[in-house]
């Protein structure tokens, strides 16, 4: 199976299935002489966690990641970085009824299509577990892109289901179960969860990504754009169905005159275009919003086939998230930082000598 690599100069490679012994990775890439512990990567994964929240998962992971190699007397090497983070509470009799059955809106049915066998525990290599890799090696990025360059990301829930959050106070988006960034709206979005789950159904999630002190030139047109990177990054998260950069769709409604992001002396006039001009970063702030499908595994029963092609009623049982929306903040800021430093260190490469005449605005 191909397809486990994301990145060119800093890669990142995962490996393991939902219920299998581990999830493990290889970064490679990472500049040596940065200071790394597993206490750098434990707080997004503790971020990320299932079974935090009454509204995820119950599924009880301490997702604490061991590092294998690539780290000598506390300092990054420059050579791969070994991950590694077991799967303890392992549950794959949870899927034992459905084992000849393909669960609607899940990837069963390709994978079955594609390589003649698949692992019925959980989606295998297609569940959202396989994401906490991920966050530990978007982690390391984040480090590097803070301490080098001032670079920080951060991402906030911008709607649940029918209800839509602004963020007046992103600082607090830390400290409830849904990444909501208004205080005011958390009682509401629980009691939209509490009925959600009575009803055994699940909902979608809008995830805001934005990440700020990107300096100017990152991307490599024609192919390489920065934003075709991280729309391939994010697009590779499972439940990820749509991502805007900037003004977005909304884009289609205006006129000229008010996308073009009009530039002074002091600076642009506005970020419709989210942070990148012609493939390649402005400075302006990097702005990214992606819409997650709700998810499949729901106890409400549902037509689909079994292995023979026989019609079926299927319902899914076990530990799922009825909105996978909620823990997948971390996830997309993971996968904006991977694609980031991958290309601070392709531009470092190609373009550490040039200077230009015109002054940053």
């Amino acid at each position: 199976m191909s397809g486990n690599t994301i990145g060119k100069l800093f890669s990142v490679t995962t490996f393991g299935e939902s219920h299998g012994p581990a999830l493990g990775g290889v970064v490679d890439g990472c500049p040596p002489g940065m200071a790394l512990s597993e206490a750098d990567m434990q707080p997004d994964l503790e971020r990320r966690r299932p079974g935090k929240s009454r509204h995820t998962t119950q599924r009880k992971e301490p997702d604490e990641v061991r590092i294998l190699s690539g780290v000598f007397e506390g300092l990054t090497t420059g050579t791969s970085i070994g991950l590694l983070v077991e799967n303890l509470d392992q549950r794959p009799r949870d899927y034992s009824k459905i084992k000849d059955l393909f669960r609607p809106g899940h990837a069963d049915y390709t994978f079955q299509q594609k390589y003649g066998i698949r692992d019925y525990r959980g989606g295998g290599r297609s569940s959202a577990r396989e994401t906490v890799i991920r966050v530990a090696a978007g982690a390391i990025a984040k480090k590097y892109l803070r301490e080098k360059l001032g670079v920080e990301i951060r991402g906030w829930l911008r709607q649940l289901g029918p209800i839509v959050v602004d963020a007046p106070d992103l600082a607090s988006s830390d400290d409830n179960p849904f990444f909501c960034a208004d205080p005011d709206r958390v009682a509401e979005l629980e009691a939209y969860m509490d009925a959600l789950r009575k009803e055994g159904d699940s909902v979608g999630a809008r995830i805001n990504i934005t990440a700020t002190g990107v300096p100017v030139g990152l991307g490599e047109p024609v192919f390489d754009k920065f934003e075709a990177d991280v729309a391939h990054a994010l697009m590779s998260i499972g439940a990820v169905k749509g991502i805007e950069f900037g003004d977005g769709f909304a884009c289609v409604g205006q006129k000229g005159t008010e996308h073009r992001d009009e530039i002074t002396p002091s600076g642009f006039k506005s970020n419709s275009s989210g942070g990148t001009l012609g493939g390649i970063t402005s400075g302006q702030d990097v702005l990214v919003s992606i819409a997650m499908k709700p998810t499949s595994s729901i106890r409400l029963p549902g037509e689909t086939i079994d292995r023979a092609g026989a019609p079926a009623e299927i319902v899914t049982t076990g530990r799922h998230d009825p909105c996978v929306g909620l823990r997948a903040t971390p996830i997309a800021e993971a996968m904006l930082a991977i694609v980031l430093l991958d290309h601070f260190l392709r531009h470092r490469a190609q373009n550490a000598d040039v200077v230009s005449e015109t002054p940053q605005v």
